[in-house]
């Protein structure tokens, strides 16, 4: 360890408040990537990003995002991870800390990314509750037989039934407590240790078997073929927006991620490989899909109704379409999990200490979405007409409304004006191997990311 970093190492540690035991590490660098990459990689992710590239361009948005992603989200996501690397895991006590306790009323801001990532989580396991349902039908064939309009009708009737979505929701609460509960090493290092190669084995089987029934060369070039006339500046606002969006930023999760890093692996270097393997998660996950959407000629902007409505249809009439089924939505629970498990961190990590109290919380905190999750089940079915202020928007979309559309960009800006102009500079330099790389991180951070992440942020509430 040279001498620079070992000064950054002993001024990190001043700055904690004393502490009865040693931090928890990931036990590995691939167990801090599993972890990271599945927060990223989400429900939305799965089937948002495919189509915004296709509507936008193709291999052109493509390029764009990546540039996006190099010039707001990397650098956004570098800050996080260490900020909690060297603040701590409780993100609502590390802008004290490494302000050298001068900072507290930072500290609102981690209390804020915290508290949005509880009420996205009380949504959040509603929508990955209604995946778990599917994967379990799929696998019964209670789902095989139907005719084409049923599918629709099949999907209000879970809607419309609010004991049924509370269930599905309590098991997707149920396992994210019980691996939550285990702490760092004990649950969420073991579990994203299997879970994401899980997800990688289910990715490419379905890309297979996509390819094999379905049309990939319609897929290809929806994806892929570049059409640079489509980047209007309606797409450069989305493509930086998905930048900010899809790699879990705003909500905590990756600095109280950053807070169990080993001091051996690079921030930088990890940030990067978590941005590629997102993107690529996502771009396999379109492979999967699209093939199928252009065989059955389905409506490839159908959002949320494309998995839930239209993709069933095309499963039930596939050669094996039960199983392939089956495991299409089991690959979204095990996304939707590894998503939960990083909603919850960032405010149990700010509660609970180690052993009984963090399962203690655990519990609380799960206990808290699930009745806060209550709003969003109702308002499918008996507070369907129940509207506030918007006559467009229900209580869901509300809530999703000041969450990803309010709360977060305005995480993620408070991070990036923390980092670029109220933490330490020693601090931040120590990150970083080469005076030249941390000057244009630093320059990004300051400028670019806090502007581009204002823009969207206008862009959505506006």
């Amino acid at each position: 360890m040279s001498e620079h970093t070992a000064n950054i190492a002993a001024s990190s540690i001043s700055l904690s408040e004393p502490t009865t035991a040693p931090a928890p590490v990931w036990s590995s660098r691939f167990a801090f990537l599993a972890a990271a990459v599945g927060s990223a990689v989400g429900l939305g992710n799965i089937w948002k990003f495919p189509y915004m590239a296709g509507a936008n361009g193709g291999g052109a948005f493509v390029i764009l995002y990546l540039g996006m992603v190099a010039v707001i989200g990397v650098p956004i996501l570098i800050a996080e991870l260490t900020l909690g690397r060297r603040g701590g895991a409780a993100v609502s006590r590390c802008f004290g800390r490494i302000t050298g306790g001068k900072g507290r009323l930072w500290n609102a801001l981690g209390w804020l990314s915290a508290g949005t990532a509880i009420v996205i989580l009380s949504f959040y396991s509603i929508v990955a509750g209604w995946a778990l349902a599917y994967a379990v039908k799929s696998v019964s064939g209670s789902m095989q037989g139907l005719a084409p309009e049923d599918y629709a009708a099949h999907f209000d009737t879970l809607l419309a039934n609010p004991g049924e979505m509370i269930f599905w929701q309590a098991v997707i609460l149920g396992a994210t407590a019980s691996i939550a509960a285990g702490g760092v090493r004990g649950g969420l290092d073991r579990a994203v240790r299997w879970l994401m190669p899980l997800l990688a084995l289910l990715l490419v089987a379905l890309g297979v078997y996509a390819a094999a029934l379905g049309d990939a060369g319609a897929a290809l070039r929806f994806l892929f073929t570049p059409d640079f006339s489509a980047l209007t500046p309606e797409a450069a606002l989305s493509a930086a927006g998905h930048a900010f969006f899809t790699l879990s930023l705003g909500v905590g999760a990756m600095i109280a991620y950053g807070g169990y890093i080993p001091e051996h692996v690079s921030v930088p270097r990890a940030a990067a490989w978590v941005a590629l393997f997102d993107t690529l998660c996502a771009l396999a996950a379109g492979m999967v899909i699209f093939p199928i959407v252009f065989a059955f000629g389905l409506d490839p902007a159908a959002g949320p109704g494309l998995i839930f409505v239209t993709l069933p249809v095309a499963f039930g009439a596939m050669p094996g379409g039960a199983i392939a089924g089956g495991l299409f939505f089991t690959l979204l629970v095990i996304a939707a999990l590894t998503s939960t498990l990083s909603l919850i961190e960032p405010m149990a990590a700010s509660l609970a200490n180690d052993g009984a109290s963090r399962r203690v919380w655990t519990l609380r905190l799960t206990a808290i979405a699930g009745a806060l999750g209550l709003v969003s089940v109702f308002s499918f079915n008996i507070w369907s007409e129940v509207r506030l202020w918007d006559a467009e928007k229900t209580l869901f979309d509300w809530l999703n409304h000041l969450t990803t559309e309010i709360s977060l960009p305005l995480g993620g800006m408070g991070v990036a004006i923390f980092a670029g102009w109220a933490a330490p500079k020693t601090l931040l330099r120590g990150e970083f191997a080469s005076g030249k790389a941390y000057r244009v991180w630093r320059f990004l951070i300051r400028y670019v990311a806090p502007l581009a992440v204002a823009a969207v942020f206008i862009h959505l509430v506006i």
